[in-house]
């Protein structure tokens, strides 16, 4: 076989793979990474390093940057799990990304607080290790096929720490003009009131939680069915 015999093999081969390439189909879970809900839910992640360098020093300017980013990635929760239940977008690495990025920038921002002394340690401590308790319990109930839907008491922890945190952000004082009353507000004592009730929330959803769980668990041989925490 001469040289340009050779070569000639060589780059079939090289085409017969580049169209093999071609007509390979992407896994099942590239497919499922490539949609609109799952591109904002990556966006909040990367938002996090942005309002870590807002709220690393946090002037006022850049406590009511912080305050924006927060609020985006907020908007974009509701915004990304509503287009995913309209549009039939629900997937496998969606289910993974969504509540994993929720914690990442609320655990980022309750952190970046204390540093800077706008709440307390122990209800960061509380809220934190609720999410660590209520996400073992989670995992253990699907690896036993069971399903323990959130409660109200979950959703107003969630809703009050979400205002709370926006809230520390902004942290200065403000003039707020409502209309029938102009005043001006301190955002920090807001922030501290609602992340206090949110750490309430916390514990009592917790409990609930908990108590279902092993409802749950004493019920498993006799039919099952879904607990709601």
């Amino acid at each position: 076989m001469d040289r340009a015999e050779r070569a000639v093999r060589k780059r079939q081969k090289k085409e017969e793979r580049a169209r093999r390439r071609a007509a390979r189909k992407p896994s099942v879970l590239v497919q499922e990474f490539w949609n609109l809900p799952n591109m904002l839910t990556l966006g909040r992640i990367f938002l996090i390093p942005l309002f870590v360098w807002l709220t690393y020093e946090a002037d006022p300017l850049d406590s009511l940057l912080a305050a924006a980013v927060f609020a985006v990635a907020a908007i974009t929760d509701i915004v990304d799990g509503y287009l995913a239940r309209r549009w039939n977008l629900i997937t496998v690495v969606g289910k993974f990304m969504d509540p994993l990025a929720d914690k990442l920038i609320a655990m980022a921002a309750l952190v970046m607080m204390v540093r800077l002394g706008r709440i307390a340690a122990w209800v960061v401590i509380v809220l934190l290790a609720r999410e660590f308790i209520v996400s073992g319990l989670r995992t253990i109930a699907a690896s036993e096929g069971m399903v323990i839907a959130a409660g109200q008491e979950g959703k107003w922890k969630t809703s009050l720490q979400l205002v709370g945190i926006i809230s520390l952000c902004v942290h200065y004082e403000h003039p707020v003009d409502m209309g029938f009353y102009a005043a001006p507000v301190n955002f920090n004592k807001v922030g501290q009131v609602l992340v206090y009730l949110s750490g309430a929330f916390s514990v009592w959803s917790a409990v609930v939680y908990f108590r279902a769980f092993l409802a749950m668990l004493a019920r498993r041989g006799s039919g099952g069915g879904e607990q709601k925490a």
